[in-house]
């Protein structure tokens, strides 16, 4: 990179191989079979950037459901989703988020999904595990299922509560993105979103495949808001892998944990037909505050442009000298890579990262690769 590499340098560099390392070593793009506590406990310790997790709700349902038709209602009774007591409940749900915080990285985030049945115990159980609540987002159905009994108000809306690691934890949120995916408003906790439905919902021999098939529209705005590109998405209860499916089209990696093998193969074949999205299109509105900053003398002191060596614009009409101070000397002129450039050109503006050029190994490059490797070995 340079003649000099800096102590603080190095210990990014250690730290980046030594993660790089963990990741080479997670089951990127599998389903792990069984018990998702047990699945979760093969994982290393601070290896994930995001856990989006759709528990089972314990519904405690009594009988069956009926439509003032006679019709059965196609409702969750599987065994997954029943315990005997609220107690076995919370004790599976303090096993899981406990296993959730260890695999998480410091600054990652937790998503948890949930209707009244069980929400309000999961987001006291992830309190007292020291998880710390950003939001709760309530989805709102659009087209939510009707109660026919006529007993209770419809149900019309799930929450979700995504949590960091502690109060003072860092998390990613892509707060313009959401703007943007908003028409420049800001995205609020209140997301009105259809239910699964139509081509979208799975089916097997005419049935829905999964009771509680989540839309991908719900994860796509999640993972959007809250990850970037090539970050490393769990879900301990993958079911027909709607996270997978979403994750992959977004150019996130993904872990799933799945007892049922019925549902473990649906999505297998459900995620092998996705395709990732071009990376042009994955480019996401970036906040200023979020966009990093990094001055050209920066490229210079770390020997990465050094002074001395020579910056051309693509089509070599001038060759200018970088200076040891971070400047641009051609013939009398000077000025800075964005200045000079400017007034080279007699433009009103010049974007000095594009418009310099430098070779690379016999290879012309724009100054700002030189600038995107020294932010990447700058990263914590």
């Amino acid at each position: 990179m340079g003649a000099v590499e800096t102590t603080k340098m190095r210990q990014r560099r250690e730290t980046a191989v030594a993660a790089e390392k963990v990741r080479a070593s997670l089951p990127l793009g599998q389903i792990l079979a069984g018990d998702c506590v047990e699945a979760m406990r093969t994982l290393p310790d601070g290896s994930v950037d995001l856990v989006f997790a759709d528990p089972p709700y314990n519904l405690q349902l009594g009988g069956d459901l009926n439509r003032p038709d006679g019709s059965h209602v196609d409702a969750v009774t599987d065994h997954w989703d029943q315990f005997d007591s609220f107690a076995l409940y919370d004790r599976f749900t303090k096993d899981w988020l406990t296993e959730a915080r260890r695999v998480l990285k410091p600054d990652g985030a937790l998503w948890v999904i949930g209707s009244y049945h069980n929400i309000f115990r999961v987001g006291a159980i992830l309190q007292d595990l020291g998880f710390w609540i950003l939001n709760d987002v309530v989805w709102r159905k659009s087209n939510p299922m009707p109660n026919f009994k006529g007993t209770r108000f419809t149900n019309a809306h799930e929450t979700l509560i995504w949590a960091s690691q502690g109060e003072k934890a860092r998390y990613q949120f892509n707060y313009t993105a959401m703007k943007t995916l908003n028409d420049e408003l800001q995205m609020r906790s209140d997301w009105l979103l259809p239910i699964c439905g139509g081509q979208e919902r799975l089916k097997h021999d005419g049935h829905k495949a999964h009771p509680t098939q989540k839309p991908e529209s719900l994860l796509y705005r999640l993972l959007l808001a809250t990850t970037e590109k090539g970050d490393v998405v769990l879900d301990p209860f993958f079911g027909t892998g709607t996270t997978g499916a979403v994750a992959k089209r977004l150019g996130r990696e993904w872990i799933g944990c799945e007892r049922e093998d019925f549902y473990r193969d649906i999505a297998l074949e459900r995620i092998g037909k996705e395709l990732e999205l071009d990376e042009s299109v994955l480019a996401t509105m970036q906040s200023k505050k979020a966009a990093p900053r990094v001055a050209f003398g920066a490229l210079v002191e770390n020997g990465m442009i050094p002074a001395g060596s020579t910056v051309f614009d693509k089509k070599r009409r001038w060759q200018a000298t970088v200076r040891a101070d971070g400047s641009l000397v051609y013939g009398k002129q000077t000025g800075s890579i964005h200045g000079l450039g400017k007034d080279l050109q007699g433009a009103p503006s010049c974007n000095g990262w594009a418009f310099w050029h430098y070779e690379d190994g016999g290879e012309v490059k724009p100054i700002d690769a030189a600038r995107q490797l020294y932010l990447l070995a700058s990263e914590d």
